[in-house]
């Protein structure tokens, strides 16, 4: 096992390394840079700006800039924020927490919501309930999460159940632990339910598909002619089997939440890493 971790390890260097490369160049080669824009700034001289860009290294050529960038970030230093003035690594560990929370509550209710739902379909194939909810998943799995996100948002602005956009209310700080913690959930729970939204549809189909299939199994039949319970029969064997697979596709749920954190995060207004990236992006901040 450590000597496959460590080859894991190895062939993830390489491609970090080509990610954040080409990330690097296409920010560097779009047209413009984040001292154009200070350049329109009368109160700004000319001389201040050169001294920025002496100071952040912009006189190099890209390639340079970026090797020099790559060895501080091997040595844990990320560098200095253009547009913040702040270190890079204070930034993502002042949002990072946001994203992940976002996306592990959104990762529980699918598993929550899923699995059960799955076996209910599963066990109900066939009548209504299992069309309606088929209906519902392939609906689900059809909306573009942005679209979603602007439906709720409507929603919100007319009843005035949800908060619009943040993460925290205003007097946060003011309420008690218990307090604190039910205004997280408050401004959780729309974009929990727009980026559960479309993992939560796949995810019933994929596990009544799995209980269907096994229950063809011989250990299934052979667990019947025992004159096992139903319940036994579907819980212990039929489902407990079902789990195996979705085991391995959390790893890769997390990874795909992750990243469509960042459109609903920019949707949303949440001060996440979604966010902070599309900043980065339109300042040109490398």
């Amino acid at each position: 096992m450590a000597a496959f971790l460590a080859r894991r390890l190895l062939q993830m260097l390489p491609l970090l390394v080509g990610i954040t490369f080409v990330s690097f160049l296409v920010v560097g080669l779009a047209p413009g840079d984040f001292f154009s824009s200070l350049a329109m700034n009368p109160t700004i001289s000319p001389e201040a700006i050169e001294a920025m860009k002496r100071e952040f290294g912009y006189g190099k050529p890209l390639v340079v800039r970026y090797l020099s960038w790559l060895v501080r970030a091997a040595q844990g230093d990320l560098g200095l924020s253009v547009a913040h003035r702040v270190g890079v690594s204070t930034l993502i560990g002042q949002r990072v927490g946001n994203t992940l929370l976002l996306s592990l509550s959104a990762m529980l209710v699918t598993w929550l919501v899923a699995v059960p739902l799955g076996v209910l379909v599963a066990v109900r194939r066939g009548r209504p309930s299992d069309r309606l909810v088929s209906g519902l998943a392939f609906l689900g799995m059809s909306v573009p999460n942005f679209f979603l996100a602007f439906l709720l948002l409507r929603l919100a602005l007319r009843t005035g159940w949800f908060p619009v956009g943040g993460t925290v209310s205003m007097d946060h700080d003011q309420l008690s632990f218990g307090g604190r913690v039910l205004d997280r959930l408050h401004h959780l729970a729309l974009p929990t339910i727009v980026l559960a939204t479309s993992g939560l549809a796949g995810l019933v189909r994929l596990m009544r598909g799995a209980i269907l299939d096994l229950e063809k199994a011989d250990f299934v039949r052979t667990a019947r002619a025992k004159g096992l319970p139903e319940r036994v029969v579907l819980f212990r064997h039929v489902l407990r089997n079902a789990l195996n697979p979705f085991v391995t596709l959390a790893g890769y749920e997390l990874g795909t939440l992750l990243g469509g954190a960042a459109l609903v995060e920019n949707v949303m207004n949440l001060q996440g890493l979604g966010s902070l990236m599309l900043q980065a992006v339109l300042a040109s901040d490398v």
